[in-house]
């Protein structure tokens, strides 16, 4: 493509900048290059096509919201916009507004359909991806209003007891608004389902409110219709709200006249209206009885009429979840937790797996990879299968697994999530999976750069984007991770139908390893530590928190590997904030899954310090059980990605698992994780039958008197029993042989 350079176009867009007194962008982006390794993709175009969309919604965001703070904005906009609270955000040069306080929201769906609405912490409803909302308010009869995104008292909770059920109870003075969100399967139609009960001596009227906006920000709505009987909208002639009475009043507003919440009190109805601009808001009255009886009103609004699996139409959430790995277990925080991760994975892979209900709805096989494991692990294994089978579709005739150009860690986490599958599930390799796999491995091999070239990155992967939040392109060793143990997987999986294939793979797996065992040597001898940054060019970073991948999940390293526990104790001492990881790196905060990750290489080398890491992840769950991508340190709120990140989910559902059992090798470790404290309240603890690479195990613990623990297990293994290490803290440690009779576990001596 070198010609493309001689064309005139580069000639054209400068002269046109320079025209119009604009920088060169050619010169600029040219000089941006210069602060990453050259690599054949800059940065993935899936990546820049979001970004654009995303920006051009803050774009929009700052031409409407900072002119009209008059209207009712939702709640990260109240606070990210009030100069005495934490969230403020000074405007000044900056081009666009953008969420960055308060990425938090919740979704509620039905198994194996895509649909996903999100509430916000403030009970805000967005029942259509990237769509408007509705709200709820509440006028007395001073007409004050209560407006939950300005309240100063709300409540968020997650009922689990039939699926997902968001409720959201706000309150001012005597005022209450509780409201209720699910997604339900109804004669074939599936609907979200609304609940807004209103209550207080002087209350007046429920207010059910059109906004033409979201947990990002604007999404307009051009027109807005309400039935002759007044119990239904149908917003630009396609989605409709069925209301479960008439309403008594009824206003529409469009921008040049502002928010409806300005003309509750207008005398005339209005039944319709439109907004050139995008910018209608209209507002539902019901009034409230004159004896201070609550009055609830439903809003139903229909979502679609076919699940991806129509197998699914007559199951419920019950039906799901059945034969899942279930916990009981004295702290009650953590069960709900993990009861919640399991529901966010169900919602999130209707066929292919995706890490988040809104900003983040589309594919990655990193993310996928540590969510299937997830799946694999809480004993959701068609679900898992078949989320795998997605894989297939994304492969190119080459053996790239192509979710987004120029991550080259994508092959690697392909092949080592299907040699999961296989040993945790003791099925037979597929024949799709088998041909797709050793292209896959040979993919690796090409890519790999020459061994003899006179430079630290020898034999590695190519430069390039790798997991995003790691830093700008560069030769990073997460990507050659986690090629090793692809190539390790696939030798694997292939040995019995191709085992020349097979051999070649280890053997490149070998050379692989040697060519990143010699690059950090270098490191060492650069850095005076044997810490293993990001790549062979960086120093000591953040960024170097992809390095451990090698300790977890891959073990490619034994648990008291220098190096890993060099590179973990950096991090601990320089990157972590109150007991969390801090991405200083474009996330620019706490970092629920990556702590983790911290702590599963602490759980394995036996360093007390996994419980504290555990903990304060535990911590900063929302109310409703969830974690944004990346938390503001201060507010708590959601700064970076997704509300609602699924990776986070998964990588809770493992700390646990790992926490009761896990594989070293050949050994099952259990009860390395089971906190001291559990075994002194007296209460049953008990876990599985979880699936593991020896077998689905099944582990209860009874707590006895006079520092006593009963431990038994069982297991239906694949093949024969493995050898068992019973690992608890503050008891003397064990390998015993599989059998049935209870183990007793005495306190540790001091």
């Amino acid at each position: 493509m070198f010609w493309m350079k001689w064309l005139p176009w580069r000639f054209a867009i400068r002269r046109i900048a320079r025209a119009h007194g604009f920088l060169d962008p050619i010169k600029l982006l040219a000089k941006l290059h210069h602060f990453a390794q050259p690599s054949e993709v800059s940065e993935p175009i899936e990546l820049l096509r979001a970004g654009v969309v995303f920006h051009a919604r803050g774009l929009i965001n700052s031409r409407v919201i900072q002119h009209n703070l008059d209207w009712v904005w939702p709640y990260w906009i109240e606070r990210q916009f009030d100069p005495n609270d934490d969230a403020f955000i000074p405007r000044a040069f900056t081009i666009t507004h953008i969420n960055l306080t308060h990425r938090n929201w919740t979704a509620v769906g039905f198994p194996d359909f895509d649909g996903l609405p999100i509430i916000d912490p403030r009970g805000l409803v967005t029942p259509f991806l990237d769509g408007w909302s509705i709200d709820s308010w509440l006028v007395d009869e001073m007409d004050s209003i209560l407006l939950p995104s300005r309240a100063q008292h709300c409540e968020q909770s997650l009922d689990l007891s039939n699926g997902t059920m968001v409720r959201t109870t706000t309150s001012q003075s005597d005022l209450i608004i509780d409201s209720e969100v699910s997604v339900i399967s109804e004669a074939e139609q599936v609907i979200c389902q609304i609940k807004m009960t209103a209550s207080g001596p002087k209350a007046k009227y429920l207010v059910v409110a059109l906004r033409p906006y979201n947990p990002e920000g604007v999404s307009f709505v051009h027109q807005v219709k309400l039935s002759q009987n007044k119990s239904c909208w149908t917003i630009d002639n396609k989605a409709k709200i069925d209301f479960s009475a008439p309403a008594d009043h009824y206003h529409i507003s469009d921008y040049k006249q502002g928010d409806v919440y300005i003309h509750l009190k207008d005398a005339i109805n209005q039944s319709q209206g439109c907004c050139d601009v995008g910018m209608s808001t209209a507002a539902l009255l019901f009034e409230l009885p004159e004896n201070n009886t609550p009055r609830e009103i439903i809003a139903s609004i229909p979502l679609g009429t076919t699940p991806y699996n129509k197998q699914q139409k007559n199951k419920t959430w019950q039906d799901e979840i059945t034969g899942h790995c279930p916990l009981q277990c004295p702290n009650p925080k953590f069960k709900f937790l993990y009861d919640a991760a399991i529901r966010t994975l169900v919602l999130h892979s209707p066929k292919e797996v995706y890490p988040g209900p809104y900003t983040y709805k589309r594919f990655w096989f990193r993310d996928a990879a540590f969510i299937i494991h997830g799946l694999l692990c809480a004993g959701l294994i068609e679900r898992a299968e078949r989320a795998i089978d997605q894989f297939l579709s994304q492969q190119t005739a080459l053996g790239y697994f192509h979710s987004q150009e120029g991550e080259w860690d994508s092959n690697g986490e392909a092949l080592w999530i299907m040699h999961r599958f296989i040993e945790m599930t003791g099925r037979p390799l597929k024949t799709t999976w088998a041909k797709a796999i050793e292209r896959a491995g040979h993919w690796i091999i090409k890519k790999r750069l020459s061994d003899t070239i006179e430079a630290p990155h020898a034999g590695l992967l190519p430069a390039g984007f790798s997991a995003e939040h790691l830093g700008p392109n560069d030769y990073y060793y997460w990507d050659d991770f986690w090629s090793i143990a692809g190539l390790r997987c696939a030798s694997t999986l292939l040995t019995e139908n191709t085992p020349q294939v097979a051999e070649k793979f280890a053997q490149v797996a070998d050379q692989f390893t040697n060519a990143v065992e010699q690059s950090l040597a270098l490191n060492e001898q650069r850095l005076g530590s044997c810490a293993i940054p990001a790549s062979p060019y960086r120093r000591l970073d953040a960024g170097m928190i992809g390095s451990i991948v090698q300790g977890y999940p891959l073990q490619l390293y034994p648990p008291d590997d220098k190096r890993l526990l060099a590179t973990t104790n950096y991090l601990i001492d320089n990157c972590f904030v109150d007991n969390a990881f801090f991405q200083d790196m474009i996330h620019s905060g706490l970092n629920a899954y990556l702590t983790l990750h911290v702590a599963q290489v602490l759980l394995r080398a036996s360093d007390s310090r996994y419980l504290a890491l555990i903990e304060q992840v535990a911590e900063l769950a929302s109310p409703t059980g969830q974690w944004p991508e990346a938390i503001h340190p201060k507010t708590k709120g959601g700064c970076m990605g997704d509300g609602q990140h699924v990776w986070a989910a998964a990588e809770w559902l493992l700390i646990i698992r790992n926490c009761f059992l896990r594989e070293e090798g050949k050994m099952l470790v259990i009860g390395q994780g089971i906190p001291k404290s559990w075994h002194e309240q007296k209460t049953p603890i008990h876990f599985g039958p979880a699936p593991t690479s020896f077998g689905n195990v099944t582990i209860t613990i009874t707590p006895q008197l006079d520092n006593l623990s009963e431990v038994t297990w069982h297991g239906d293994w694949h093949k024969t029993p493995p050898e068992i290490k019973l690992a608890f803290p503050g008891f003397t440690a064990e390998v015993v042989n599989d059998g049935a009779d209870p183990i007793k576990l005495y306190r540790a001596k001091l």
